[in-house]
């Protein structure tokens, strides 16, 4: 019974991944298909090289056996054996050479198609990956996203990178050897061909009920991730809760959904390579039967039996290896279905042809939903002055941050408009967009690199002074230059290590490269202690002088700092105005934020 509700827990997984409306979509076998005949076609030249010379080093490999088969009709006749021999010795070790020569040009052929397709695939993932609206990557699964870029990108690059290339060998190998069978001797090869060609049965079976499989594996790998990273990032709340004998008990039952989908595909594994084995294995026995009979009547010779026999041995290794990479190829385009679906989110913009013009941000009539019929800000209006400070306060989930991702053009509101210069944010191109406007959350991310290639990712051409400068703003300059090479200390995973405030001051002093207009905070500070915070906003306020400024805070003393106050509470402006003129208001809401404050 349990092993029947796992199954058919399994079967809804599968199920669930093929919808795009519950989590990352999963692209069918034609978008497959034409990704990988797109590649190879930008690959002609390399690809006519590697078939042509994987071809011949292939039918020098099959000389041989018929060289062999000359030799035994040679000994067998025991006429001019002398010269006979010698002649055979040199032309083997003539072919032998030169398959030795052509092998080897076709494996470096073979292995630089596979580097390169495997380097293409991956920059056109990367490239889809950045390209994802950022609403949607936080709306679906984490651990569905995780898996695909880790898991399923591993398991893409293998097949790329070997299985493509060695099925291509593989079945040219396969290819000439039973033409050259048919050459040695028709009797002798027609039913050691019938009984592989048996085979072909279960493998297109195996390839019809695989796919199901593996993306079933794919997604299962996916709930695992999901669960293990919520437990992970939660794990005070389950802690404090008592959450635990419940997460694990969540985690089990992954696994063994897991489990069941991989005995699934084990099973059919294990169910071909069982025919394959006695397809591939009979024809021995079959070759030296018929053989003997044929040579009774004396419809062949010794030499084509010995050349048959070695024939049928030498084909069963690529039709192993064929069979290997075809089950590699299936892996890896079910991975390769999988990050190809991450393609297929629609994105969350069309470019314009608008330009701004001017600086002036408006808000009107804001509302958004992160659920349908769940409007988390109900109808915001906000008009900010050209160089103000606008800072936004209210209680945790009232819709600050949200408000704040509408101004700076991170999401669509529902309906409204959140406009610069008159155009609309989200119709402005990206790399236009945060010219005009940027966002800083706490979050934040060193890339693996020098302090000045994290800084200058926003404006490349900046020079060390406008590094030098930006780090002053940010209170960054004198820690940088103790590093042992200054800006060009290596920073990121793996190397000089930063603490949480050092990350997040590379990270504006990245965006005072970007040099925006106007500057959305949400909370930038927050991971900043509050004395070195409070610094670092002052020393950002000289250099951010002209520039029109919407800080999200907790902490009021930014608060106090600002022009004007915006008051949100459940989705609403309810208070806009100066510190003073808010807190002048007795039974206001700021009123009754700024005495808990600073009481």
């Amino acid at each position: 019974m349990r092993h029947h509700l796992r199954r058919e827990e399994a079967e809804r997984v599968y199920r669930d991944s093929r919808h795009p409306e519950r989590g990352w979509p999963v692209a069918d076998d034609h978008v497959v298909l034409r990704f990988f005949v797109d590649l190879v076609r930008e690959r002609r030249g390399a690809f006519a090289a590697l078939v042509i010379l994987n071809a011949l080093a292939a039918g020098a490999a099959l000389v041989v056996p018929a060289l062999l088969g000359d030799l035994v009709n040679l000994v067998a006749g025991a006429g001019g054996i002398a010269d006979g021999l010698g002649r055979l010795a040199l032309l083997v070790v003539g072919v032998v050479i030169a398959q030795a020569i052509l092998t080897f040009f076709a494996q470096r052929t073979s292995t630089l198609f596979g580097q390169d397709l495997l380097a293409s695939a991956r920059e056109y993932i990367v490239r889809t990956i950045l390209r994802l609206p950022l609403g949607q990557v936080e709306s679906a699964s984490t651990g569905d996203l995780v898996t695909r870029v880790t898991r399923d990108v591993g398991t893409m690059s293998r097949s790329v990178q070997f299985g493509v290339p060695m099925a291509i060998i593989s079945l040219l190998t396969v290819a000439l050897s039973v033409v050259a069978m048919l050459l040695n001797s028709v009797l002798l090869a027609l039913p050691s061909l019938l009984v592989i060609s048996t085979s072909a049965v279960a493998i297109r079976s195996y390839l019809r009920s695989a796919p199901k499989g593996y993306i079933t594996e794919g997604a299962t790998y996916s709930r695992i991730n999901t669960t293990l990273t919520e437990t992970v990032e939660g794990a005070r709340t389950v802690e404090a809760l008592g959450l635990s004998d419940r997460r694990v008990d969540q985690g089990d039952g992954d696994i063994e959904v897991s489990s069941q989908a991989e005995r699934y595909t084990m099973s059919l594994r294990n169910l071909l390579f069982a025919v394959i084995d006695i397809a591939f294995n009979t024809p021995r026995v079959i070759t030296l039967v018929v053989g003997a009979w044929g040579y009774a009547y004396g419809y062949v010779n010794l030499g084509q039996i010995t050349t048959a026999v070695l024939y049928v041995e030498a084909l069963s290794g690529p039709l192993d290896r064929l069979v290997g990479e075809l089950d590699r190829l299936q892996v890896g385009a079910t991975s390769t279905a999988r990050l190809l679906g991450i393609a297929e989110v629609p994105p969350d913009r069309t470019p314009g042809e608008d330009r701004p013009d001017g600086r002036h941000l408006v808000g009107d009539d804001l509302r958004f939903a992160y659920r349908e019929g769940h409007d988390v800000l109900h109808g915001v209006d906000l008009e900010l002055r050209d160089g103000e400070r606008l800072a936004i306060v209210g209680p945790s989930g009232s819709g600050k941050s949200t408000l704040g991702r509408l101004l700076s053009g991170i999401n669509r509101p529902r309906t409204g408009s959140a406009r610069v210069g008159g155009v609309d944010l989200v119709d402005l191109p990206l790399e236009l967009l945060r010219t005009e406007v940027a966002l800083v959350t706490q979050e934040h991310h060193v890339f693996i690199g020098t302090v000045r290639d994290n800084i200058v990712l926003a404006r490349e051409d900046s020079g060390d002074d406008a590094v030098w400068s930006a780090l002053s703003a940010v209170g960054a300059r004198d820690w940088v230059s103790r590093l042992p090479r200054g800006i060009d200390t290596r920073i990121g995973s793996g190397q000089q290590a930063l603490t949480p405030a050092q990350a997040q001051q590379i990270a504006l002093a990245r965006l005072i490269i970007a040099d925006p207009h106007t500057l959305v905070l949400d909370e930038a500070t927050s991971l900043i202690d509050p004395r070195t915070a409070r610094s670092l906003e002052g020393s950002m306020n000289a250099l951010l002088e002209g520039r029109t400024v919407v800080a999200i805070a907790h902490r009021l003393h930014t608060a106090h700092d600002a022009d004007r106050i915006a008051v949100v509470i459940d989705g609403r402006i309810v208070e806009l105005g100066s510190h003073d003129e808010l807190v002048d208001r007795e039974d206001g809401e700021y009123a009754a934020l700024w005495r808990a404050w600073t009481s």
